[in-house]
């Protein structure tokens, strides 16, 4: 293991500290004291990961192919089950494409629509992106369309500030689409390398800031063709299942390509990152560890297991 991973892998794990104390200390409590493996364990684990997040139909799953898993290896120790748990989690974590890609053909900018409900760190997140872009030497444009807000423009605008970026932003009240619009003009006309859009995660009503959304990616594409190129779900890990249901209502608005966990650092239980892959097939991009940009990393599942168990 390179010293740079074995850094970071630390610093995960202590990230994780409340994350992983519960789940594992949990799963150890089961798998202990009980040298044959027995129906009793593989109900008792149903309950643990239900109770860390990973929902109903998830666990059914994983202790489906665990239970299968014991027969086919003639598994007789629980210790043995440990690492098969780990097995199963890192095997659902890992489909999908879990890189941010940011090069666009030709002059074109990389354009990404962040979105999410608010205060799931949707803003900080695409702060913490765009200093990492310019550390990269990328040239980098924010857009302001989370108008409703005046605390949301404050806030970029101190991020595009911080990170030497761009930022394109309207008076308060302004239409977010035209925001948007007018970022994705001054973008291409820069020929700037990326193009990162705050928006709203409240409206009047659900429907609202849905159809919001969906004029915003319209308008967008009526600019540049073919963008967005990514639409990035910021979700907070504390809010458990009820991340999941916000999941859920996002994407059956919008062709959601990765998300962003934040604030693992809390009190999340782990398991949403696991139900959000198996039910919604969405790949997770990014995971938000703590307050410092370098806390904000990408996603590598086995990593991310390792960091939880190990």
């Amino acid at each position: 293991m390179t010293e740079k991973k074995a850094g970071f892998l630390g610093r995960l794990r202590e990230r994780l500290g409340k994350t992983r104390s519960g789940l594992l200390d949990n799963v150890k409590r089961v798998f202990s004291g009980r040298p044959r493996i027995g129906e009793d364990v593989f109900e008792d684990l149903e309950e643990i990961l239900i109770e860390g997040d990973l929902g109903v139909e998830t666990t059914m799953t994983i202790v489906e192919d665990m239970r299968q898993v014991t027969k086919e290896r003639k598994l007789e120790n629980s210790a043995d089950l440990f690492r098969v748990l780990e097995e199963e989690l890192a095997g659902l974590l890992e489909p999908g494409d879990h890189a941010l890609n940011w090069t666009s053909s030709g002059d074109d900018p990389h354009v990404v629509l962040v979105v999410g409900v608010n205060g799931a760190g949707k803003t900080t997140t695409i702060g913490k992106l765009a200093q990492k872009l310019r550390a990269e030497g990328k040239s980098v444009v924010l857009g302001a369309a989370d108008t409703f807000r005046a605390a949301a423009v404050e806030q970029l605008t101190i991020w595009s500030e911080r990170a030497g970026a761009a930022i394109v932003k309207h008076a308060d009240g302004a239409d977010p689409a035209a925001v948007a619009y007018d970022a994705t003009d001054a973008a291409v006309a820069r020929k700037a390398d990326c193009l990162i859009i705050d928006t709203a995660g409240r409206l009047h009503t659900k429907v609202n800031l849905m159809e919001e959304l969906k004029k915003i990616q319209r308008v967008v594409g009526k600019r540049l063709p073919g963008a967005p190129h990514d639409v990035l779900l910021v979700l907070d890990a504390t809010t458990g299942q009820n991340g999941l249901q916000q999941a859920i209502q996002f994407t059956e608005a919008l062709n959601v390509t990765g998300i962003a966990l934040t604030k693992l650092d809390g009190t999340a239980k782990g398991g949403i990152a696991v139900a959000i892959q198996k039910q919604l097939g969405i790949p997770i991009k990014l995971i938000g560890v703590g307050e410092a940009v370098d806390d904000l990393q990408p996603f590598n599942a086995r990593e991310f297991v390792e960091a939880l168990f190990e």
